[in-house]
């Protein structure tokens, strides 16, 4: 192994914004069946499933709805 690199030439990486991000959260069971169930049906892991459903919400900016009552 070299001792020092070269370095001058490189590029970036072209797909550092696609790079997800591992994060922990917390969801209901029924939440994490369902999105189960439809990876069954697809076969999409339900992980991706849950990206895909939140990345389309926060493209089209949809905002949950709910009251506290």
């Amino acid at each position: 192994m070299l001792d020092e690199y070269d370095f001058s030439n490189a590029k970036r990486n072209p797909y550092v914004k696609k790079l997800k991000r591992q994060i922990t959260i917390n969801l209901d069971n029924d939440t994490v069946e369902y999105f189960k169930s439809l990876s069954e049906r697809t076969g999409i892991p339900y992980q991706t499933l849950i990206n895909l459903y939140l990345a389309d919400c926060a493209k089209n900016k949809k905002q949950p709805v709910f009251s506290w009552n």
